[in-house]
């Protein structure tokens, strides 16, 4: 097994440029120069640098709260974690209240950043933190989303089952359901 070795120069970027943009998204090529002379463009997706947050809200101590929202990618309805992104000035515990307002209708007096991920790091500048909301409490704000959010409670001795479904297959779902499984064993432990 070869070791990882944390001295190691990042390539030089040579020159930056926006290659396409859209609404949402902005293109960017980079011209690298890695340590061992080779040179290559790559094209990555530019990110805000704010972040998104992904929220695992508990309703009690043995219920999550899911919800089922369009998803243009797929032109479909998908279950799913409450998230959005990080807004200006924002830090991601007061993202994660915010958001969790808006999708579900709910403010948090508890939260725990769990874990920060990141989507295809080969493509795109952009990271999620995933926060454990606790101690909930009725509290909406008027959010961006198109119709109202179905909002579905979930047991966590249900996990398996919500694994096995058709419309619960985003990864950075996943992956929160999965951390906060281990986060819950810690916690009885």
């Amino acid at each position: 097994m070869s070791k990882i070795d944390p001295d190691k120069p990042l390539p030089l970027i040579h020159h930056r440029e926006i290659v396409a943009s859209s609404g949402l998204f902005r293109v960017e090529r980079i011209d690298l120069e890695f340590s061992n002379g080779a040179q290559r463009q790559f094209e990555r997706m530019a990110g805000s640098g704010r972040g998104a947050v992904m929220i695992v809200p508990f309703l009690d101590d043995q219920t999550v709260l899911l919800v089922r929202e369009y998803a243009a990618g797929t032109h479909s309805y998908q279950l799913g974690f409450p998230k959005g992104l990080i807004d200006p000035g924002e830090q991601s515990l007061q993202a994660a209240n915010r958001e969790l307002q808006e999708e579900v209708g709910y403010a948090a007096n508890s939260l725990t950043s769990l874990h920060t991920v990141s989507m295809a790091p080969t493509f795109f500048n952009a990271s999620m933190h995933i926060i454990i909301a606790r101690d909930l409490y009725p509290q909406r704000l008027e959010g961006d989303e198109p119709e109202p959010l179905e909002v579905i409670p979930w047991s966590i001795d249900n996990f398996d089952a919500l694994l096995a479904r058709d419309d619960f297959v985003e990864a950075r779902s996943i992956s929160a359901l999965l951390l906060t499984e281990r986060w819950l064993k810690e916690q009885h432990d």
